[in-house]
């Protein structure tokens, strides 16, 4: 895992929630590169099928809202997001992207600098975003050492397997 990510930015609002997300109606799929396609389609239909490989979500308040579905990060990793930055984040939200191994990253202010299009760089182990375009350099919360060490192994199941010595 990349301590920097750089990509250009989806902006969506506040309260993006899980069925925003990965709308329950797709929820009978099980292939992970059709869960992408759908992506954020709650939001807008065409998000998924315009969004960057590698590109970054960025988004206001409570990112992560309602159920506790795990589609809904698996659903932003096969769309092919390398990280989500909001203002802040549902916590069960957060807790199940990192375990997956998806990087959240909390940074205030935000959603009022970025712009779709944009490209942002962002630290995890310095907390820094920066936005290319303005040169602007944003102080996000750093992220704890379980939360790296879980994201520097690819989730919490490939951490597990390096720490009981198993392959599978």
């Amino acid at each position: 895992m990349k301590t920097e990510i750089e990509g250009r930015v989806i902006t969506v609002g506040n309260n993006i929630d899980t069925d925003q997300i990965y709308p329950g109606r797709f929820l009978a799929l099980t292939d992970p590169e059709e869960i992408g396609k759908h992506c954020l389609s709650g939001v807008d239909e065409r998000i998924a099928d315009n969004f960057p490989e590698g590109g970054i979500v960025a988004a206001g308040t409570n990112f992560g809202c309602g159920s506790s579905r795990e589609h809904a990060p698996i659903a932003l990793i096969h769309m092919g997001a390398a990280a989500v930055v909001a203002e802040s984040f549902a916590r069960i939200f957060f807790r199940n992207s990192i375990n997956l191994g998806l990087p959240l990253i909390v940074c205030k202010g935000i959603s009022k600098k970025v712009k779709d299009g944009q490209t942002l760089t962002v630290n995890l182990k310095t907390g820094t975003v920066t936005i290319r375009e303005t040169g602007e350099e944003l102080q996000s919360d750093q992220m704890g050492e379980q939360a790296m060490r879980i994201l520097e192994a690819g989730g919490i199941k490939p951490l597990m397997r390096e720490k009981f010595g198993k392959n599978k």
